[in-house]
C-alpha cells in the first residue's frame, strides 16, 4: 500500500480515538492528527534500503519497521522525538499511544497486500499476506480521504472518523469475500483439469474491486487467469484511449470467458529446460529466489556473444505493462561467471 494512504489512515484513526475534551496534558486535536499521520508513514522509512540496491530493499522491506515485536520500541523513539519537537510542552507519554496506533494501522494495512509483511521480525523472516487489496487501491484511499476531510470540516463530530473506519472495514470484508470466491475458481479449475495436489492463489488487481488474478500452482507450472468477479460481461469502452490503462481495463473477463495461461517455471522449450534450471539455481540469483513467490522464465536474450536469462514474479505482472522486478543472469562467454542484472519495469520503484 502506498505511503500516503498509510499516513492518511493514521490521521483518521487519530481523530476517531481523540478524547472529546482533551486535558491540558493531552495533545490538541491538530497535533494528535499530525502525530498519527507521521507515525503511520514511519514504517516505510525502510525505503532507504534502496540506497543499497533494489533487491536488498525487496527482501528486507516490510521487515523490522513493520514488526509488532519492535512496535513499542519504534513508538517510544518517535514519541520522544515528537516531545522534543514541541520543546517538551508535552511529554513522550502524551504521544506514545497515538504513535503506537499509527504504526499499528500501517502494519495492518500492509497485511492485506501481496508483498507480505514480516510481523515477527527480527525473530523470523516469515511473511504474512492476505492479498485482498491492490498496492494502489483508489476506493480504499477514497474512503479514508473522504472520512478525513469530513472530520476536518466538522471537527466536533468524532463519529464521522469512526464511521469512515467502519466503512473501510466493510470494504476489506467485501474484498475478503471476493478473495475466497477467486480461490474457489482456481480450485475448480485444478479439479476439472486433473491437477492433483495443486494450490490456488488469488491476488487483488487494479482499477476496480472485482478484478482478480488467479494462479494455480502445480509442480513447476503455473496456470494464470485474469477475471472480473462482479461483471456479467467483458468490460469495453470506446472512450478509453488505446494505451496501458485501456489494456488493463479490458483484460479482466467474466469467469465464463476466462482465458487461462500456462507458465512453465523453466520455459516451454524442452531442450532449454536443463540450461534454465541451472541458471535458476545459480548462487548469483539467490536473492531473487528468496524474493520471488511465483517465479517463471521471462525470456532468454541472445545478443551476439552475450546471453541473459530473465525471470519475473507473477505477483508483479500486469497486462500491457513491462513486468516489475525483473531479474536475470548474464554472461558473454561460457567460461565467464554469471552476473546478476535487472530490467526496469513500468513503475518508478522498479
Amino acid at each position: 500500500m502506498d505511503t500516503l494512504t498509510h499516513a492518511l489512515s493514521g490521521a483518521l484513526l487519530a481523530r476517531a480515538t481523540a478524547p472529546a475534551v482533551p486535558r491540558p496534558d493531552q495533545l490538541s486535536l491538530r497535533l494528535r492528527m499530525t502525530a498519527g499521520f507521521l507515525s503511520a508513514a514511519f514504517p516505510d522509512s525502510d525505503f532507504v534500503l534502496r540506497l543499497v540496491d533494489t533487491l536488498t530493499y525487496l527482501n528486507l522491506h516490510q521487515g523490522v519497521t513493520h514488526s509488532i515485536i519492535l512496535l513499542p520500541l519504534w513508538a517510544l523513539l518517535l514519541a520522544v522525538l515528537f516531545s522534543f519537537y514541541t520543546q517538551r510542552r508535552y511529554s513522550w507519554h502524551a504521544f506514545f499511544g497515538i504513535v503506537s496506533l499509527g504504526i499499528a494501522i500501517h502494519i495492518i494495512g500492509d497485511l492485506f497486500t501481496a508483498f507480505g509483511t514480516m510481523i515477527l521480525a527480527p525473530i523470523t523472516s516469515w511473511r504474512v499476506s492476505l492479498p485482498v487489496i491492490f498496492l494502489l487501491d483508489p476506493f480504499f484511499t477514497a474512503i479514508i480521504t473522504v472520512g478525513l476531510v469530513a472530520a476536518i470540516f466538522w471537527p466536533k463530530k468524532r463519529y464521522i472518523a469512526s464511521a469512515a473506519l467502519i466503512i473501510l472495514g466493510c470494504y476489506v470484508g467485501l474484498q475478503m469475500m471476493l478473495y475466497q470466491q477467486a480461490i474457489r475458481i482456481g480450485e475448480e479449475y485444478a479439479k476439472d483439469h486433473g491437477l492433483s495436489g495443486a494450490t490456488s492463489y488469488a491476488l487483488a488487481q487494479p482499477l476496480i474491486p472485482s478484478n482478480w488474478k488467479i494462479i494455480v500452482s502445480h509442480n513447476n507450472s503455473y496456470y494464470e487467469t485474469l477475471v472480473s468477479l462482479l461483471s456479467p460481461q467483458s468490460f469495453t469502452s470506446p472512450s478509453l484511449p488505446v494505451d496501458a490503462l485501456a489494456t488493463i481495463a479490458t483484460s479482466y473477463q467474466p469467469v465464463s470467458r476466462a482465458i487461462w495461461k500456462h507458465h512453465l517455471r523453466f520455459g516451454a522449450v524442452p531442450s532449454q529446460e536443463t540450461f534454465v534450471h541451472e541458471v535458476w539455481n545459480n548462487a548469483a540469483l539467490a536473492d531473487f529466489r528468496r524474493f520471488a513467490r511465483y517465479p517463471v522464465l521471462d525470456q532468454i536474450e541472445v545478443n551476439n556473444d552475450r546471453v541473459c536469462v530473465w525471470f519475473v514474479d507473477l505477483r508483479f505482472t500486469l497486462p500491457g505493462l513491462a513486468p516489475s522486478f525483473r531479474y536475470g543472469l548474464c554472461r558473454f562467454r561460457i567460461s565467464d561467471q554469471w552476473k546478476l542484472e535487472r530490467k526496469h519495469g513500468a513503475f518508478f520503484i522498479d
